[in-house]
Formats: structure tokens, sequence, C-alpha cells
């Protein structure tokens, strides 16, 4: 069973900073991808930012620019930080990972509140 879970949530000022956090075990070796989705009261579930195991990178246009993703795949860890904050940034944030077999894992979220 594969379990991840998510930290570096919390309130944060307009234009402010937040680093999240996501580390897995379990009985997996290494993912295919790891990545954030994002769920604002009363929409749906979106991709924010995906990293794969080769490194490659995929953001939503809306954080281009001031979201960067990373990942340790050795160790199972995913970090997003996020920069240049807005109130639409607030939302629960997600960590996802993919196996090597396209199994889908999720967090259980943490919660990210851009306010003043």
């Amino acid at each position: 069973q594969v379990q991840l879970v998510e930290s570096g949530g919390g309130l944060v000022q307009p234009g402010g900073s937040l680093r999240l956090s996501c580390v897995a075990s379990g009985n997996i070796f290494s993912f295919h991808s790891m990545g954030w989705y994002r769920q604002a009261p009363g929409k749906q579930r979106e991709l924010v930012a995906d990293i794969t195991s080769g490194g490659s990178t995929n953001y939503a246009d809306s954080v281009k620019g001031r979201f960067t993703i990373s990942g340790d795949n050795a160790r199972k860890m995913a970090y997003l930080q996020m920069n240049s904050l807005k109130p639409e940034d607030t939302a629960v944030y997600y960590c996802n990972a993919v196996s090597r077999a396209r199994v889908s894992y999720w967090g259980k979220g943490t919660l990210v509140t851009v306010s003043s």
C-alpha cells in the first residue's frame, strides 16, 4: 500500500510564498510521475504541476512563472514552491503519484489560503 502525506499549507498574504512537500511511503520503489492538484470550493480538481521521473515538468497556465515543482524520485518526494500567491490560488492542494504501472495515488490534501 502506498501513502502520500502533504505538508506546508497555511495562511499567507497575497504576494507571499509557500512551499509544499509530499512524501510517499509504502511498497513502491519509484514513480512514473508525481504532481500537485488543487480544488477550490465549488470547483473541480485541477492539475497545478507535475514532474516525470525523467525530470520533465508541466504547469497549468495560471501558475506558470510563479510556481516551481521539483522532485526526488529515489526518495519518493515532491515539492511545490509557490511564489507571488494570489487569492485565487486558495484551495486544497493534493499530492498525486503515478506508479510505473500507471496506478494513481492521492494524498489527503493540505489547505492553502491566500488572504489579507
